[in-house]
This record gives structure tokens, sequence and C-alpha cells, in this order.
């Protein structure tokens, strides 16, 4: 199957490494997507654009180096994304190039603007995706629609109504600790790759097994069909 993962900002993968190292390891196709550059971190002072830029671009290299990924940015704006549908449209075009069968993205609740409007587009874009008018819009070499069933993957968010799932992330963990350490240690978060563990394996105890990784399943989109009968 193919895996890609929808987020606004490098670092936000860190909820579910473990899971698309998982999948890297089992010989799946995965892809880290994300929607902006990051540019507005604070942790980055006076640094100027150009700098920060390319350093946000070399963690995202990193972390798809180191589970297996390939990646993409986009370059949406930090903290000026609007969920409009040219957005949606960018992302639906690159679904019809990766065909995910599996999308995971941030919580419709975040409150983060970027990160609730990621979720958006990355939902919104599927069905994009299927409609070969839309899809191709302006293109000079058109796209093949990509219609087969896709599941939306959010991370979980204590007040969704959608059902949980949990991932086993047992075999994965320390590569998932490792990417986790990494962020830590270059933007000095107090929160600990020892806390990382922890988390995970608290997840694990509500599952059933050692390590897990917990989203909520928004929706499994059916597949599309060009006519009845």
């Amino acid at each position: 199957m193919n895996v890609m993962a929808v987020f606004a900002h490098p670092d936000d993968e860190i909820g579910c490494i473990g899971t698309l190292a998982r999948h890297a390891a089992r010989g799946d196709k995965v892809m880290l997507v994300w929607t902006t550059l990051g540019e507005l971190a604070s942790q980055f002072g006076d640094r100027s654009h150009e700098d920060v830029t390319r350093t946000r671009r070399e963690h995202g290299a990193w972390v798809a180096e180191q589970i297996g990924a390939s990646y993409r940015f986009f370059d949406m704006g930090d903290s000026r994304m609007t969920g409009s549908r040219d957005e949606a449209l960018q992302l639906a075009r690159l679904y019809a190039e990766f065909q995910p069968n599996a999308v995971i993205t941030w919580s419709d609740d975040h409150p983060h603007p970027d990160h609730r409007v990621s979720a958006k587009i990355a939902y919104d874009a599927v069905t994009l995706a299927r409609i070969p008018k839309i899809l191709n819009e302006g293109l000079a070499e058109p796209l093949q629609a990509w219609r087969d069933p896709v599941r939306i993957y959010q991370y979980h968010a204590d007040a969704s109504p959608y059902p949980e799932v949990f991932v086993d992330i047992t075999d994965s963990i320390d590569v998932a600790e490792r990417v986790m350490a990494y962020y830590q240690r270059f933007y000095g978060w107090a929160f600990t790759p020892e806390a990382y563990r922890q988390a995970r394996a608290q997840a694990g105890t509500m599952s059933g097994v050692k390590y897990a990784e917990r989203f909520n399943l928004k929706a499994a989109h059916p597949r599309a069909v060009t006519h009845l009968g």
C-alpha cells in the first residue's frame, strides 16, 4: 500500500514516525508532505528566510531518510494557509501522482490554524483528485485521476467523534525516538525522548502491545466509479 503523511511544518510528523517507519520497513511506499516551509518558527530568531527554509528542508530530508520515505515540500505560507481550493488542488495533484491508500494528518480541532487547514485540504484533496476536469485545470500534461479508496487518519484528539485506531510500533520505536531526539536537540524542547517513549508505551498498554501510536479514522472513502452497472 501507499501511505502519505500530510502536515504543515517539519517536526509535525513526530506523532506518526513509528507508523511510517513500520510501513516502509515492510516494503510499502511512504511519502512525507509538508504544506509549508515552517519559516516562521520563533526558535530561529533573526536568521534570514533563506537560512531558515534551507534548514527546514534539511530536517525534512534527514527524517525521510531515517524512515525510508520520499518527501515533498509545498510553500503555502507558514501561518498563511487558508484551506482554499487552490491549496487542496496542489495536494490533489500529488495524490494523483503518488496514489495514496492511506493519509495521516492533523486533527480537525488543533489550535494551530495551519494544522487544522492541513487536515482540511488533506481531506478535500481526495475528492478533487477523483475529478479529471478539476485535477487537470491548466495542465499541459494531464494527470490520471486517483479514484481508489483512501483512508484518512488523524492524530488522536480526545474530543474527536471518529473511532480510535492504534498502530503497533514496537519494531520501529527506536527510529521514532531517534527522530524525536533529533528535533528535541535542535529546538531544546523540554519534552524528552524518554517522555516520548513513555507516551508510546502508554498507548501500547491501551491496545495490548508494547508501544503504539494512536489515531482517529476520519473517513474511508469508497472506490469511485465512472458509472453504475
